[in-house]
């Protein structure tokens, strides 16, 4: 397995796109850690399902809006590892309303997850990057940051905002062997999908020439892709995976 021994760090790895990331790395041979919010139990029950079946995860408890909580726990990881091969930076929340509905909460609390987020995790790894000089990171945006999305406005300006940084970074680092891309899902089964109404559902499927919903292994097995020797001369990318949706705009 190309994977085996790698270590790779997974934000937001507990449920959905997140948990296939988690699985799809663990069981291609790599060391996983992975961080999550709030469900505990969740968590632990993820960890013993891949260890269960012969993979590694580590999960840790943590908020990716809290530079100083982050700075302490990367110098944990790489006490514990020395290295790190892989960062996909996952983590992140929706809170969608018509903009004038919209609360400067509700923009901030999207903006400071997903955006500040994703900075206050990279840098803190960067630099463990740039003095191993190799490294690859991988981004989760959204089709909703390609295209942009009704009542998604703060959602679209975060993801927008990540693949901006992924080029930027790209650019930065390329000289040093590390590589960035980021992924753009599109309509994902997850969760939360499941819940919608099933006329809501249908006005969705008829915007999509695939006509389905993409699955969480669907990007998991992207970010594996991106994360391998098989793309090792991609970088600065963002592979929208869709069903074709963003085609119509």
């Amino acid at each position: 397995m190309e994977f085996k021994d790698k270590v790779v760090v997974i934000t937001g790895g507990t449920r959905g796109i997140g948990k296939a990331l988690v699985e799809t790395f663990a069981f291609n041979g790599a060391k996983v850690i992975f961080t999550y919010a709030q469900n505990d139990e969740m968590a632990a029950k993820l960890k013993n399902e891949i260890e269960s079946k012969g993979g590694y995860a580590d999960p840790y408890k943590l908020d990716v809006k809290n530079y100083e909580e982050i700075e302490k726990w990367r110098d944990k990881i790489i006490e514990k590892y020395e290295k790190i091969d892989v960062l996909i930076n996952n983590a992140g929340i929706i809170k969608d309303k018509a903009l004038m509905m919209m609360t400067k909460e509700d923009w901030l609390d999207v903006i400071d997850t997903n955006l500040n987020g994703l900075y206050n995790i990279t840098r803190n790894f960067i630099v463990t990057f740039m003095k191993q000089k190799e490294g690859c990171i991988v981004n989760i945006s959204s089709v909703s940051g390609v295209i942009g999305l009704p009542r998604q406005t703060n959602y679209s300006a975060s993801k927008g905002g990540i693949i901006a940084f992924t080029k930027a970074l790209a650019k930065e680092v390329a000289s040093l062997n590390i590589r960035v891309n980021a992924i753009a899902p599109g309509f994902i089964s997850t969760d939360m999908t499941a819940t919608l109404k099933d006329d809501l559902v249908k006005k969705m499927l008829s915007l999509i020439p695939l006509q389905r919903f993409g699955k969480p292994e669907d990007v998991a097995k992207a970010a594996l892709f991106l994360a391998s020797k098989d793309s090792s001369y991609i970088t600065g990318h963002t592979l929208v995976i869709d069903g074709g949706l963003s085609m119509r705009d």
